[in-house]
């Protein structure tokens, strides 16, 4: 039986949408137990959770004895594992890992950074913060203007199909209004976040961890669990203990 560990943030909901886009695509992905790791009390730092993922990040996956780390390879992992539309397995599937890349290396990155200093990072003087603001702010801003013009008059990131581009992408894009960054000037990927989110396997793909009631709108009070466990992780005091 698969076991995924993970938590309501946008790496984690890759996975969680990626488990039910299979399921929805008729996939028989077998049983599976979700554990929610809890950020904020620091389970991630636990031995239990460091011996499947030395990174001390979730998501991680455990598929017979096996450990897949890094929201983006698991994505890749289910993909071949179970193959359908959401990864061609032909030529076609070098049109798809591209973008996830891309996320990785790009728009996850760029967001988490704009969103730390912009939610997170109390520590730091305010006159400290407003080089990095402004710097990933208009990074941000120049990666949705990439994936606007790759979206084109296109329904999904590569074309007519749903695939993994556009699960690595959505959860960080759908928090713009959390993270600050005005997507507004981009209608096709205000759109685009709109047809992402209409689909039943991305819902409940977001509801791992979060009652279905708040998977669109936060309680006032997980707004600000989330702000203090945010704050907690972006801590420089906190990075230095993790340092062994």
């Amino acid at each position: 039986m698969m076991e995924l560990w993970t938590s309501p943030t946008p790496n984690g909901w890759k996975v969680s949408i990626m488990l039910e886009e299979l399921i929805e695509a008729g996939v028989d992905v077998g049983e599976f137990e979700v554990r929610v790791i809890n950020l904020m009390t620091g389970e991630q730092f636990e031995d239990d959770f460091v011996e499947r993922n030395p990174n001390q990040k979730i998501p991680t996956l455990r598929d017979n004895g096996k450990d897949i780390i890094e929201s983006c390879a698991i994505l890749q992992y289910l993909a071949e594992k179970h193959p359908t539309e959401l990864l061609p397995l032909d030529a076609r599937k070098w049109d798809v890992i591209p973008w996830v890349y891309w996320q990785a290396a790009n728009v996850g990155p760029v967001f988490g950074n704009k969103l730390s200093y912009t939610r997170y990072m109390d520590d730091v003087p305010g006159d400290l913060k407003q080089h990095p603001l402004e710097r990933f702010n208009n990074e941000a801003l120049r990666l949705v203007s990439v994936l606007d013009k790759k979206l084109g008059d296109n329904p999904w990131v590569c074309g007519d199909t749903f695939t993994i581009a556009d699960i690595a992408l959505y959860p960080w894009i759908r928090g713009w209004k959390w993270s600050k960054v005005n997507i507004t000037t981009r209608p096709r990927v205000v759109a685009w976040v709109d047809r992402v989110r209409a689909r039943p396997g991305v819902e409940r793909g977001l509801a791992y961890g979060v009652p279905k009631e708040e998977i669109d709108q936060w309680s006032e009070a997980r707004k600000a669990s989330t702000a203090r466990s945010g704050a907690s992780i972006a801590s420089n005091e906190n990075v230095k203990k993790s340092i062994n």
